[in-house]
């Protein structure tokens, strides 16, 4: 056998070290769901959600496009995730700004 094969079959055999994993007393903590100010097209939602969810934010304009044109579901959804999804350093939504200023009138 030459070295080159013995070092690939010692190789494999060290293959089934188990892979480190995180400490067990730790979880991996998403951010909130927040309208994101980077990459805002129109109110921050899609960009937001790509950003929570992990994913390039056009994929969700495109799922936002597809409700709208299969169904018309996708500008509601739009606008209730533009009220109900905070912005990016509040905590508040603006439904609930909206709730807080009628109940204080």
């Amino acid at each position: 056998m030459n070295d080159f094969a013995a070092s690939n079959e010692h190789e494999s055999v060290n293959d089934s070290d188990p892979q480190p994993q995180a400490p067990s007393g730790s979880s991996l903590r998403r951010s909130p769901l927040r309208r994101a100010y980077h990459g805002r097209m129109l109110g921050g939602v899609a960009a937001g959600i790509g950003d929570y969810l992990g994913v390039d934010p056009n994929i969700v304009r495109v799922a936002f496009a597809v409700l709208t044109v299969a169904g018309g579901a996708g500008i509601p959804v739009y606008i209730a995730c533009l009220f109900l999804i905070p912005e990016e350093g509040t905590d508040a939504s603006l439904a609930s700004s909206l709730l807080d200023s009628v109940q204080t009138h």
